[in-house]
């Protein structure tokens, strides 16, 4: 019997995946499965919300579903938009987000906190966007990477190229203005795929809990799945 494994969706990108970041099979210490979306680009996704690519994602999952896959996500959390419609269609769990994870991070604060979402665009990230992830009641605090020259040239515009001190100081610096002007903020939860390189310089930087699409993926496989 075939060993089962988590299907990843991917994207359709250029940039450096280094440990940390989703599309990494070091990332991870249980078998994972990649399958790209052909044109499914962060400027497609996240700059566009292109519903024309739901369909094609659909039949990707399927695919890593026939292979084995026992559970299923994704390598943009800006696809939480499209979560109702990926999960309807897909026969097993579909982890499409780490906004996914806010509910649950939101229920361990103090009355009167918030949780800070750290995007990859915080002008991309709509409330349809906090729906899909069934996340719009809550109290939230967002910032994003928008301003952020180097992130936004990998990350977004397709870079082949990756500065990763240049990054991981980006990161801190949006961490730190988050938290300084929002004291409310209880702990983080970092949207983009490719951020978790930099969660433990976030959680330096701020001292308050940080999570990522590794915590949301990790606590699934040995919690959920067990």
């Amino acid at each position: 019997m075939a060993e089962p494994f988590m299907g990843i969706i991917m994207l359709d990108t250029v940039f450096p995946r280094i440990q940390g970041d989703i599309g990494n099979p070091s990332s991870f210490d249980f078998p994972v499965r990649y399958k790209i979306v052909k044109g499914a680009s962060p400027e497609k996704i996240v700059l566009q919300a292109d519903p024309g690519f739901i369909q094609p994602m659909i039949q990707t999952g399927r695919d890593l579903i026939r292979e084995g896959a026992c559970a299923l996500a994704t390598s943009c959390g800006f696809l939480a938009l499209f979560h109702k419609e990926l999960s309807k269609a897909l026969s097993v769990p579909m982890l499409t987000s780490s906004l996914l994870q806010v509910t649950k991070v939101f229920q361990t604060l103090e009355p009167g906190q918030a949780v800070g979402i750290i995007t990859a665009r915080e002008q991309s990230l709509t409330r349809a966007h906090l729906s899909g992830a069934g996340i719009q009641d809550i109290p939230l605090v967002i910032r994003g990477m928008d301003e952020s020259e180097e992130f936004t040239r990998v990350f977004i515009r397709g870079g082949t190229t990756l500065d990763r001190d240049l990054c991981r100081t980006e990161m801190k610096m949006v961490a730190r203005n988050l938290v300084e002007s929002h004291p409310e903020v209880g702990a983080i939860v970092l949207e983009c795929t490719n951020m978790p390189p930099y969660t433990d310089a976030v959680r330096r930087a701020t001292g308050l809990p940080v999570y990522d699409i590794l915590t949301l993926l990790n606590d699934f496989w040995y919690t959920e799945k067990a």
